[in-house]
């Protein structure tokens, strides 16, 4: 099966290149580490500095397993310093986020190899292996067995599979269970998760519960570092409604439901922080069609003579949640199944979420059980939710409450995978 894989792959590859060397042109993002996704790999702690040591290679896709994963790779940097840590990703923003949050962790950060047989053996061989370590669910059937080949650990973390994935492996499972078999352990978040991999092929006796690693996850800012960025953006004594990871259509939304709160809360201010950085300007020329006045983070402006703020610069989203009122969180109205709601409650911010938030389910569930998220049906259900929380400072103390609850009832995740990785070091 695995030979028919290779084959497919091929063909694919060549059926499609037209298709791809044109994206290429088009979308720089698209071409991003195309020499060390096929496999030259020149950036090893080997050939930069001759270190020989054996390596932890954590995978983790995109931005939001590099959020995943962050406390994790910092911690196996403590506990396992006679390794060098290889973290790879496979895009662009992924990147661009391991290297402001782990630049002084890795040893190397760069690109996951594609799925050919001579990337997967030029990374590995590169990169020399004791252990590897894949972030959530990212089954890659020829990576997987060039690792099986060369006897090297494969570990699955943090693992979770969506309703919608399930659907799709269910249909290989014929192909999938002779992946999965060449796992050394995989360590789902849920039962639900843990029940769904053994599903597609999983071996029971190599399937555990870890939890989730998203609640291990600490605050960014201290209180002086939270207070400097009070004043640098001017907040004062106004509340700040954030709309953080908008999806388009979202930006939108917010926009109107700021625009009815405000006024009646001539004190609200918003800042809207787009998902995807390429559509920074054009969620800015809604902001400018609304009428209010509004500034750009990348400009350093701030709220003292602005209603709107455009966080159009990565990886500080974090942080701007820990000098807001309210949170709303995207993705969750344009069907790509939400972001992660726990960067918000970390700062005991009680969070409003639309409908579809597949992608943490199980988040959600601990969350709006607890009182800590409030999920909404729509725009009219939005607004009556957070003006609520601003008319009603009970609501709000006992929203704000209940996430600060919520990372003491769930910790424990990382120091579960930190011992099972210890095994195989």
């Amino acid at each position: 099966m695995l030979y028919i894989y290779n084959i497919f792959l091929i063909v694919f590859a060549i059926i499609l290149s037209p298709v791809v060397g044109l994206a290429f042109i088009i979308k720089p993002k698209f071409r991003a580490g195309f020499w060390q996704k096929i496999g030259f790999y020149k950036q090893t702690p080997h050939q930069v500095r001759g270190d020989k040591r054996k390596s932890i290679w954590v995978h983790a896709v995109s931005v939001g397993e590099i959020n995943a994963t962050e406390g994790l790779i910092k911690r196996m940097k403590q506990d396992f310093p006679d390794y060098n840590l290889i973290v790879t990703t496979v895009t662009a923003t992924g990147q661009e986020i391991a290297n402001k949050k782990l630049k002084n962790t890795a040893d190397v950060i760069t690109y996951f190899p594609y799925d050919f047989s001579f990337s997967t053996k030029a990374a590995l061989k590169a990169f020399n292996p004791a252990l590897i370590i894949i972030a959530e669910t990212e089954i890659w059937p020829g990576f997987v067995n060039q690792a099986s080949k060369k006897n090297i650990p494969l570990m699955l973390v943090n693992g979770r599979i969506s309703p919608g994935s399930f659907k799709g492996y269910r249909k290989f499972r014929f192909f999938f269970k002779k992946v999965l078999e060449k796992f050394s352990l995989i360590l789902m978040q849920t039962e639900t998760d843990k029940e769904r991999i053994i599903g597609i092929g999983a071996p029971l006796e190599k399937v555990e519960i870890m939890g989730n690693l998203k609640f291990d996850i600490n605050k960014t800012l201290d209180e002086n570092s939270i207070k400097n960025l009070q004043e640098s953006l001017k907040t004062g004594n106004n509340r700040v409604l954030i709309a953080g990871s908008t999806h388009q259509g979202e930006d939108e939304t917010a926009l109107r439901v700021y625009n009815r709160l405000k006024c009646e809360f001539d004190d609200l201010k918003l800042l809207i922080a787009p998902r995807h950085p390429e559509r920074n300007a054009s969620v800015q020329n809604l902001i400018a069609k609304s009428g209010y006045s509004y500034g750009l983070r990348s400009k350093n402006d701030d709220f003292n003579n602005k209603d709107i703020i455009l966080l159009d610069v990565m990886g500080e989203l974090g942080q701007m949640y820990s000098v807001s009122h309210l949170a709303f969180v995207g993705g969750s109205f344009s069907g790509t199944g939400g972001h992660n709601p726990l960067e918000p409650a970390i700062y005991e911010i009680p969070v409003i979420s639309g409908p579809t938030v597949f992608n943490f389910r199980d988040i959600y569930q601990f969350m709006t059980n607890s009182g800590a998220a409030k999920i909404v049906s729509d725009e009219q259900d939005m607004y009556n939710q957070l003006r609520k929380y601003l008319v009603n400072d009970n609501k709000y103390s006992e929203a704000s409450r209940a996430c600060a609850e919520i990372f003491e009832k769930n910790r424990g995740a990382l120091d579960f995978a930190v011992k099972r990785i210890g095994n195989y070091l």
